[in-house]
């Protein structure tokens, strides 16, 4: 129905003041862009720097025909931004797009193309892929439609945690495959709100951040194939290719065919908080699912092609994603769309923080050259309400720029450490000349940080992109067959070894190295400086087949297989147990490096090297063996000691153990060839002077008073 044009007028600017298409009108407020709630009607916002004429198609929800095309005023624009207030509008049923012409004599690199509806690349919602998987209506002429979003959620005084970063344990997790497999128990399998039930295992874990994999709105069919081997579709499983990004993706939601996805990921929200747990996202901002000159027309291509993408001269797309696009990050106004849509989420969804998936291409120009002082980057770290979030880069891109431990950050940005992954992964193979460097990435690799701390490094040795751990200690090589592709795809460089046979095994021998070779990564992993971030499933020795770049596979290879809490329990509780002894020991997670002082008044360098002799590390080429001993303020105000030795040799060793205060004695946490004890009732060691470590294995003692 239309609104009458004599509406009552209980505010100054809420009736119409023209009629167009049989609706009541004004001129719009231009900020803020998208669209927006006013009394008695919705305001509309787009920019579009070169555009001639501008209409807003409006439908009926999901409704292939529009109800209403209003062309705005050309009065109605203020420089580059058309905005029109419509009244009387049933907006809780209404999809909105926007018909875009462009000049009679278009830029080389213009793309305008009137016969497309194109969403609002600031649309609250999305509709169009409400339920995962659910084949779309392909004849649809607009795929994917904006809608509006309500703020009527009750947070309950709900606000971010601002957990200190030095104390976070990440928990890279992906929220559909979390859930999704049967066995999970879920009653809303592969859903936030299934993530919801799983909140008591994450806590028993231990952990106290999850970094979601991205649930900024995506097309799971962007790509989708057969496999011609399996028969099986191939999706975009991992969503790295964001069509909405001020949306929560709706086909995550259980309620998303009602359009109550924003409630339900905010509900998820809210629960991770009450139970101590903070909330990243990982968050695309290098490319769009728009693609290369042949890839779809969605909306930033269609409003202002030469703003939102870094081009040639001669119009072609740069793609240092690998993707097909690079999205003009340091432009002014894709530069306020990024830090717009960040505080959106930071301020409506009481979002911890973010991880920026191929960082360094925001710090490239319009040219595409690295930047000595990035716009976008600088106004991130300076934003005053993103003053208190957590900033992640992974600093390298598609198109060879690697940044880890130069990535600009102006005393703000943490890292994924590409270099502690690497040289973890290759100590514990065996590869000779990795001590070195292995003592470096310990304590929070001072090279790469020293000005900036230790938190500034997130250390892994796994992520959703590469082997999960159990693959990484059972396969030489990737087997990525499934995907279609040749098994030509994903990194050919994993640092991995099978321990003796490829693949599965039945071989007790080689089941027995191998389960110990992840608990001394895990060990490695979590008592080091620094952030440690796992990998969902590898607490449990989840299995992809050896396939180490599955961003295709909705299925069992990639979800997490419940059934291995209890088949891996062993794993799992050495894990957890890891993950308290970290939390009980503020000497394994202090800010700042260490500088081989004594700090603390212990009798002892905050940090020391050993090897078979006490104080005598072995730093030589052929050296599989390094002890170090951390100490400082124990929680309670008292002396500090842990000893960890890490033995990626084939023979065991005699350990000369380094000499304790009186009255202290060492007790053995955990010797990865056994299992850990308790935290905080570890056993004494019977000889105070020395202790054995096993073939590749890792042992950890803790000095206190009995």
């Amino acid at each position: 129905m239309t609104a009458p044009l004599h509406v009552v007028r209980d505010r100054i600017d809420s009736y119409p003041t023209h009629d167009i298409a049989g609706y009541g009108v004004r001129l719009g407020h231009h900020l803020p862009f998208g669209a927006t709630l006013v009394p008695g009607g919705v305001n509309f916002s787009v920019y579009s720097s070169s555009a001639e004429a501008v209409s807003l198609v409006l439908f009926h929800r999901g409704e292939h025909i529009p109800m209403a095309e209003i062309e705005i005023p050309h009065e109605f624009r203020i420089g580059g931004v058309w905005a029109i207030t419509v009244f009387g509008l049933d907006y809780e049923n209404l999809d909105y797009g926007y018909r875009v012409y462009g000049p009679a004599t278009p830029h080389i690199a213009d793309r305008f193309d009137p016969t497309r509806i194109l969403a609002d690349p600031y649309a609250r919602a999305m509709s169009g892929r409400d339920t995962w998987g659910a084949q779309p209506d392909w004849n649809d002429p607009y795929q994917y439609r904006s809608k509006l979003a309500f703020d009527d959620f009750d947070w309950e005084d709900d606000r971010p945690l601002r957990i200190p970063n030095e104390d976070l344990v990440i928990y890279e997790m992906h929220v559909r495959g979390f859930t999704r497999d049967r066995s999970s128990g879920a009653a809303a399998p592969g859903t936030y709100a299934g993530l919801v039930e799983k909140i008591p295992y994450l806590k028993s874990l231990g952990v106290n951040c999850v970094e979601l994999m991205p649930v900024f709105e995506f097309d799971e069919f962007e790509n989708s194939r057969i496999d011609p081997t399996t028969g099986e579709l191939l999706l975009n499983y991992w969503g790295y290719s964001t069509v909405g990004f001020f949306a929560p993706k709706a086909g995550y939601a259980a309620t998303g065919p009602f359009g109550m996805q924003c409630d339900e990921f905010k509900n998820l929200v809210k629960e991770l908080h009450a139970a101590g747990i903070q909330v990243l996202l990982d968050v695309v901002f290098n490319h769009t699912a728009e693609g290369n000159e042949d890839g779809p027309t969605i909306h930033f291509r269609g409003l202002d092609n030469r703003t939102y993408y870094i081009l040639t001269p001669e119009g072609y797309y740069y793609n240092f994603s690998g993707t097909g696009n690079t999205f003009n990050c340091n432009h002014p106004v894709v530069r306020n769309y990024v830090l717009s849509c960040l505080r959106y989420w930071a301020s409506e969804y009481h979002i911890d923080g973010f991880r920026f998936d191929l960082a360094a291409i925001l710090d490239r120009g319009e040219d595409g050259a690295p930047l000595a002082n990035p716009p976008l980057l600088e106004a991130l770290s300076y934003d005053p309400l993103l003053r208190d979030c957590v900033l992640i880069a992974e600093a390298w891109d598609a198109g060879g720029l690697y940044q880890v431990g130069s990535f600009p950050n102006y005393g703000r940005w943490s890292e994924w450490n590409g270099r502690y992954r690497d040289t973890l992964r290759r100590f514990l193979k065996g590869d000779p000349g990795q001590v070195g460097d292995l003592a470096t990435r310990l304590v929070g690799s001072p090279d790469l940080y020293s000005l900036r701390g230790a938190a500034a490094s997130v250390n892994f040795v796994t992520c959703h992109d590469g082997f999960t751990l159990a693959d990484l200690v059972s396969y030489n090589g990737k087997h990525n067959e499934a995907n279609g592709e040749g098994n030509r795809d994903g990194n050919d460089d994993n640092a991995s070894w099978n321990c003796g046979v490829e693949g599965p095994t039945g071989d007790p021998e080689v089941l027995a190295l191998r389960m110990r070779q992840m608990k001394n990564a895990m060990l490695l992993l979590l008592l080091s400086q620094g952030i440690p971030m796992i990998y969902s499933g590898d607490e449990v020795g989840r299995s992809q087949g050896g396939n180490n770049n599955a961003y295709c596979h909705d299925s069992p290879l990639t979800w997490f297989d419940w059934t291995l809490v209890e088949r891996n329990a062993e794993l799992l509780d050495f894990v957890r147990t890891c993950i308290a002894f970290r939390s009980a020991h503020p000497v394994l997670r202090g800010p700042l490096h260490p500088t081989g002082e004594d700090h603390a008044g212990t009798g002892h360098p905050d940090v020391s090297w050993h090897g078979v002799r006490a104080w005598q590390a072995d730093w030589s080429p052929d050296s599989r063996l390094l002890a170090v001993m951390r100490t400082g303020l124990a929680a309670d105000g008292g002396a500090d000691f842990v000893y960890l030795a890490a033995n990626a040799h084939w023979e065991g060793h005699d350990l000369e153990l380094p000499e304790l205060p009186d009255g202290v004695r060492w007790h053995l946490f955990t010797d990865t060839a056994a299992g850990a004890a308790p935290v905080g009732a570890e056993p004494v060691l019977d000889d105070q002077r020395s202790v054995r470590v096993g073939p590749r294995s890792c042992l950890v003692l803790v000095g206190r008073r009995s």
